[in-house]
């Protein structure tokens, strides 16, 4: 037996509260939503999604692009194939038709004029710069480029808040933001390339480029908030704000102020915009989404799933055991808490209620267990990637480091999951509705394209090499299987790729306007002098401080993008606490990847009570009870490096056990289960008392712990004793 997905899955659409897929109201996949495209349309679209990753594949490997030219075309691809597949507004029937938003149409076609002179001003000049020109003339730059480009960029994104239309038809609005797009691109190509490039955040900068990144940012935040929802688009528009309003501010947070068009020339930089972010999201990340769609295009994603589901699906509460593995391993690759929440969660969390979860319940294993895959190594959702471009840590010692953290948070959440499953009395899913493990081994070869990639990452291959191999593989393996891979199945896995992508880029993109805000204005330096004053009263005290910086800074983002964002504010000022650099990053890593799964803005929870049926906000305290080691494993490895593999083997593998035996006392005190017997709260309290002394690493602490806890096996035995008595 084999389980199947349900068929309107599709695996990395992150669910934003106010975005609407291009397609449908009811958030259906951008797959199956673009076969909503007829005719010609729809072989455009594809067409246009099949050109967009293989010009990553092939600049990646084959021809390198100069840096911030690729940059700029990854994140222009990303806005026009955005604007087509993502609508700004709610669609109408057929039955209502567009009439009555006839005028939008008419405004666009419009605005369409005046973006298609603009583009042609772009052409204009790079011309100039063929013959010799050293220098655009300002007017053309202003009157002929900049007014026009902030203009219809404008009437474009406001036209697309109002224009409704039916699903199978394209927005004219949307084609002026398109062609904007396209401008925006094709000036900074222009003048990225010529000397202009050095004068950028200078008075001598040319103030073309300050109006392209007005324009750029702007439609950066359209589409941001279309995938994403308005969390990081408030969040992006504060910093940006901050910019013009700092010098007026009292306290640390006033700076002395910087110019728009001198801010403006430097944030579309590797300063802001072109920086760590879109740098990881046009490398690693889009490589490994790539990975992922080939994954699923040869159902070698699907093997792993029903893989877990033969392996664990007859214990006690198995389909939830079985989120845990499957979601674990599909979560390193993709690159999103809310992506993996779909991708497994559509089949497990039906499967849980099955077996007696309630949706709510449902919904809070799977957001926890899909929030975990982002710190599973070895690709931790690509946060290993971007941990080492900011830090420049070796990605080995990375990957190595993060072990026994993800093996203290999902084992976390798999003694929640038993013990709710024995507190409960669920079952275990019977013989004949899962997939015959015998089946699974005899076909354990489709692990490879997962081992080769483990084995040429630390073999020392280049993440991109290694990826590739992985890539090919994976191809190669499935005509091994019943789905085998042919050029349609290729072309149809790079397709799906583009579309898995497009969020996760244009986020990274929005998290670099916030990083260009940090660097530019120094408000992380002087964040850091913070910490460094409340540090002085406790170290301990300092750390919750940056604990609730980091959750706070990542709710509403993906993880990508909130570690970026945290990594700017809080990582540096604890680095000049003393902390070793590669324990302050995980340390926000951390609290960067659980801010999905975190109330009141928990994006992972979310998608997840949209499958169960359950309310979102009770799914997001559900799945924060369960993910609760994630907020305890981190101040774990700062009191004990060893758990980083910082020590010798004898103490790292002590603070694995006292470790493994914290997080077994925190599960049993939060679940209220302990020794096979439901536990009082006063046994509830001892055992996360027990729990917490196992968090400095000490003997002395440890002995302690262990102590206490067996104090409360003691009294459990007793209860037991007595409950079965009566």
């Amino acid at each position: 037996m084999t389980l199947e997905r349900d068929p309107k899955d599709f695996s990395d659409v992150e669910v934003g509260e106010d975005h609407v897929l291009a397609h449908d109201v009811d958030q259906e996949p951008v797959e199956a939503n673009r076969r909503l495209f007829e005719g010609s349309m729809m072989k455009f679209v594809s067409l246009l999604a099949i050109v967009y990753s293989s010009f990553h594949l092939y600049v990646l490997n084959i021809a390198p692009l100069e840096t911030w030219s690729f940059r700029i075309v990854h994140i222009a691809g990303a806005l026009v194939l955005g604007f087509v597949l993502f609508a700004g507004a709610r669609f109408v029937s057929a039955e209502e038709g567009s009439a009555r938003h006839r005028w939008t149409t008419w405004i666009g076609a419009a605005a369409l004029l005046p973006a298609f002179y603009v583009l042609y001003q772009t052409f204009s000049f790079w011309q100039m710069v063929q013959n010799g020109a050293m220098r655009i003339p300002v007017e053309l730059e202003t009157w002929h480029f900049g007014w026009p480009l902030l203009a219809v960029t404008a009437v474009g994104i406001v036209l697309s808040w109002f224009h409704q239309r039916e699903r199978s038809r394209f927005s004219v609005p949307d084609l002026v933001l398109i062609v904007c797009s396209i401008a925006v691109a094709a000036y900074f190509l222009v003048a990225y390339n010529t000397a202009m490039r050095m004068s950028t955040g200078t008075s001598f900068a040319p103030v073309g480029i300050s109006f392209a990144a007005v324009a750029g940012t702007a439609l950066i935040m359209e589409l941001t908030r279309r995938v994403a929802g308005l969390a990081l688009v408030i969040i992006g528009l504060v910093f940006l704000v901050y910019v013009f309003a700092g010098p007026y501010l009292p306290g640390f947070l006033g700076y002395p102020g910087l110019s728009v068009q001198r801010f403006f020339s430097q944030v579309y930089t590797d300063a802001g915009i072109l920086g760590p972010t879109t740098a990881v999201s046009s490398t690693y990340i889009i490589l490994f989404i790539i990975f992922a769609a080939f994954l699923q295009a040869s159902k070698v994603g699907d093997y792993f799933v029903n893989f877990a589901f033969a392996a664990a699906g007859r214990s006690r509460g198995g389909p939830a055991k079985v989120s845990i593995f499957a979601s674990g391993l599909m979560g390193m690759i993709n690159g999103t808490s809310a992506g993996n929440v779909v991708s497994t969660g559509s089949l497990t969390i039906p499967l849980m209620k099955k077996v007696g979860y309630s949706k709510k319940s449902a919904g809070a294993v799977e957001a926890a267990a899909s929030t975990g895959g982002q710190i599973m190594p070895p690709i931790m959702g690509a946060g290993a990637f971007i941990m080492a471009e900011i830090t420049g840590i070796p990605y080995t010692e990375i990957a190595i480091a993060a072990i026994i953290p993800a093996i203290l948070y999902f084992a976390s959440v798999y003694f929640m999951v038993d013990f709710e499953a024995a507190k409960t009395g669920m079952r275990g899913m019977r013989e004949d509705e899962l997939p015959k493990l015998r089946t699974m081994v005899k076909q354990c070869y489709l692990f490879i394209p997962i081992i080769i990639l483990v084995v040429a990452l630390f073999m020392g291959y280049s993440v991109i090499r290694a990826g590739t191999l992985a890539m090919v593989s994976a191809a190669v393996v499935s005509w091994f299987s019943p789905n085998k891979m042919g050029v349609r199945a290729v072309l149809h896995a790079l397709e799906i790729a583009s579309y898995m992508a497009i969020q996760i880029i244009v986020v990274c993109a929005a998290a670099g306007v916030i990083v260009g805000v940090i660097s530019l204005t120094g408000v992380g330096a002087r964040f850091s002098v913070l910490l460094l004053d409340v540090a002085e009263a406790s170290q301990l005290l300092a750390l919750i401080f940056a604990m609730f910086i980091s959750i706070l800074l990542g709710m509403g983002m993906p993880t990508t993008a909130a570690y970026a964002v945290a990594a700017s504010v809080v990582a540096p000022g604890l680095v000049q606490l003393g902390i070793e650099p590669l324990t302050a990053h995980f340390f926000v890593f951390y609290f960067a990847v659980v801010s999905a799964i975190t109330p009141p803005v928990a994006l992972a929870s979310y998608a997840a009570a949209g499958i169960s049926g359950a309310n979102a906000m009770e799914t997001s305290v559900a799945s924060f009870r369960i993910g609760i080691a994630a907020f305890i494993v981190p101040f774990m490895f700062f009191y004990n490096g060893a758990l980083l593999m910082e020590a010798g083997w004898i103490d790292i593998a002590r603070a694995l056990v006292t470790a493994l035996f914290g997080v077994y006392m925190l599960s049993g005190g939060v679940m209220g289960w302990f020794a096979d017997v439901s536990a009082p709260w006063l046994a509830r309290l001892m055992l996360i008392g027990a729990a917490l002394l196992m968090i400095e690493g000490g003997l002395v602490s440890d002995l302690a712990g262990i102590a206490l806890a067996a104090m409360v096996f003691v009294m459990q035995r007793q209860r037991k004793g007595r409950v079965a008595a009566a």
